[in-house]
């Protein structure tokens, strides 16, 4: 059986070539931390995660070829040394240089470097499970034998990320490895206060994966064990659980030293030393000697020293902030020269039926995923028909693992897929709110990958569903940077928004009322076209007063204006983030007089910032106090009397009299 680990190959029974390979590896990153240990006492650097012990783990992944990805954690130093990353840029990297891989943004293992194989953790610590199984999947869908590997702490399994990405991995079998590296603590806490299970690996046996224990100390066990399972899951494609017991010899990160760990396993695991014991495996066989070993150091502690000269004369960041704000999202210029075709009078759902399938036709790494969205349609019969059409591959079920396909999505992006995610309610996205703010909202800001991702989120009251259906959430998404909202009205932006959120390789909340599924209809191109991200719409014109509003409340403007015989500006936002600035300020400086109006509580939402916005920017054109309409500070209630009362919409005509009236 052939392996590849860099540019050495070499058999299952290690030659001596091979074993002496995993002896510099293994030696690189413990002289690394010996030399940051000590430049910490110096106070030249400021925070150090040591992996001191556990370095057979990292290096034993050299088994992997390198076009396969790893999803490291705090102590996989190991790894990135395997992997030839150029030591001086991750000696700048820790130090937050320029030249580092996230220009001072993020420090430690917090970046990725997709030309090395190697995706580094956020500090929540189960997303790049999930993500490793996108990249699985990504693989799987192309028909490649590249496969992913990730590593997770004992701690880390405690995590729902942990179960989420691993039921999803066994159901849709992927090629991924996951990696427990169990050394006892995860900060301070020990294993019999972290799980109840004798062993770490039996829970494989319930999510119907492969599953093995090894001595995470024996480098040669860890190669060849990693070896033969990425050999055997490239030919027949399914998950497997590794966990690797070790142990940390050092505190979780230097400031929290080990007062908690009994001075006895120091004692017992300083004897199953990685290092120390393969060294002496390999002198007791005359593979090494005392020369030989100082000639390697030698070699070592001189690359060591030059990558650290160059990273202390390397420069500081300076803060630019065009630059700062410049790189929070992927570049992207939108095309919107798309001829449209014969016009046809559809619903507001069916529009966005039609976008989808425009776009899967468009774009042949496009993928779906989402609950029940497949023979069955989606809670709303928005996908049906589309297995027929393009297959289970592209329209996937997904186990009700919300922030495992948030996470899935991201990996497929890395391997140039496009995904779009449905939430079955827009309530539901709670459940994948770290993914979405903390790891795909910040992936190109911090290290220059876009993450093309859309989610949907059928949202909004008026159908009676109770608190747990019917949030309208775009404020939690609008205050993230790096996510673009959208939220359109009628079904020409619904298809043409939701056409251009799939083509922006950023990702993209893109709300869609319930309300209006089946109660608007509009004339809608049926050939691909695209609405303008950040481009808002008068869809009335008056000179009297300026609603600014969004979503279902647009429909409720244009009905109050109506019954009340007024003149009105009522401007669609149709974007959120980034908002229209511009149509906001021509809209003012006409009438005066302002309310802004949407369906989310009044307290934090998006109209406190429009407001704050225009009373800042735009006070001398007003003729009156900016008025809000927003919904009750209650939860969403569930009878269609109390729903009505919850609403802004049954406060609207009072709001526009007393304005009118100022």
């Amino acid at each position: 059986m052939e392996l590849t680990a860099g540019t050495i190959t070499h058999k299952e029974s290690l030659d001596k070539e091979t074993l002496l390979y995993l002896y510099r590896q293994l030696i690189m990153p413990r002289m690394i931390e010996e030399k940051m240990l000590l430049l910490l006492r110096q106070g030249k650097i400021t925070k150090w995660f040591s992996g001191i012990g556990q370095e057979a783990i990292s290096v034993g992944c050299a088994a992997l070829n390198p076009e396969d990805y790893i999803f490291t954690l705090h102590r996989n130093l190991g790894v990135f040394t395997s992997r030839n990353v150029p030591l001086d840029r991750l000696f700048m990297q820790w130090q937050g240089k320029k030249n580092g891989f996230t220009k001072g943004r993020d420090r430690s293992f917090h970046f990725g470097i997709k030309e090395y194989g190697i995706i580094g953790m956020i500090s929540h610590l189960g997303p790049q499970l999930s993500m490793a199984a996108g990249v699985a999947l990504a693989r799987k869908l192309a028909k490649e034998e590249w496969i992913s590997l990730a590593f997770t702490g004992e701690g880390g399994t405690s995590q729902g990320e942990f179960h989420e990405a691993l039921n999803t991995a066994a159901v849709w079998k992927l090629p991924v490895i996951f990696v427990i590296e169990n050394n006892q603590y995860a900060l301070s806490t020990p294993v019999n206060e972290q799980y109840a299970c004798e062993n770490l690996v039996d829970k494989g046996i319930g999510y119907g994966m492969d599953s093995i224990q090894i001595d995470g100390n024996d480098v040669v066990k860890v190669f060849e064990t990693i070896s033969n399972i990425a050999n055997d899951i490239r030919r027949n494609p399914r998950p497997f659980l590794v966990e690797c017991m070790t142990f940390r010899m050092r505190g979780h990160e230097e400031a929290s030293g080990t007062k908690y760990v009994p001075q006895e396993l120091f004692e017992e695991w300083k004897d199953k030393d990685p290092v120390s014991s393969f060294e002496n495996q390999l002198l007791e066989n005359g593979l090494l000697n005392q020369d030989s070993i100082a000639e390697i150091k030698s070699s070592v502690t001189a690359l060591i020293n030059k990558a650290w000269a160059d990273t202390e004369a390397a420069s500081e960041p300076v803060a630019h902030t065009d630059e700062e704000l410049n790189d929070v999202y992927a570049p992207h210029s939108q095309d919107l020269s798309f001829s449209e075709s014969d016009r046809e009078n559809k619903r507001y759902i069916d529009a966005i039926s039609s976008a989808l399938d425009n776009s899967m036709t468009r774009y042949d790494q496009l993928i779906l995923m989402g609950q029940d969205i497949a023979e069955y349609g989606g809670a709303f019969k928005i996908t049906e028909g589309f297995v027929k059409k393009y297959g289970k591959e592209r329209v996937r079920n997904t186990p009700l693992c919300e922030s495992a396909i948030i996470g899935i999505a991201a990996g497929l992006s890395l391997c140039g897929y496009k995904s779009v995610v449905e939430m079955q309610f827009g309530d539901f996205v709670t459940c994948a709110f770290n993914q979405i703010v903390n790891n795909a909202a910040k992936l190109h800001y911090r290290w220059g990958e876009n993450c093309d991702i859309v989610v949907r989120l059928p949202a909004g009251a008026g159908v009676a569903a109770g608190p747990f259906h019917s949030q309208t959430n775009e404020a939690w998404f609008a205050h993230v940077p790096g996510l673009k909202v959208v939220y359109p009205s009628n079904p020409y932006d619904a298809k043409g928004l939701l056409c251009a959120a799939i083509a922006d390789p950023n990702p993209v909340i893109y709300l869609e009322h319930k309300a209006l599924y089946r109660g608007v209809t509009g004339e809608i191109p049926m050939s691909y076209y695209e609405v303008e991200i950040g481009k808002a719409k008068l869809v009335n014109e008056g000179d009297q007063v300026s609603i600014i509003t969004f979503g279902a409340p647009v429909h409720w403007a244009v009905e109050a204006v109506k019954s009340l015989n007024i003149s009105a500006d009522i401007l669609d936002l149709r974007t959120l983030n980034p908002l229209d600035y511009p149509a906001i300020d021509a809209t003012v400086q006409k009438t005066g007089r302002v309310i802004v109006l949407h369906e989310d509580n009044l307290f934090g939402g998006l109209g406190g910032e429009i407001a704050a916005y225009i009373g800042e920017h735009l006070f001398q054109y007003l003729d009156a106090p900016v008025m809000r309409v927003g919904s009750l500070e209650t939860p969403i209630p569930f009878h269609a009397k109390l729903e009505e009362q919850y609403l802004g919409k049954s406060r609207l005509e009072s709001v526009l009299i007393q304005m009118l009236n100022y």
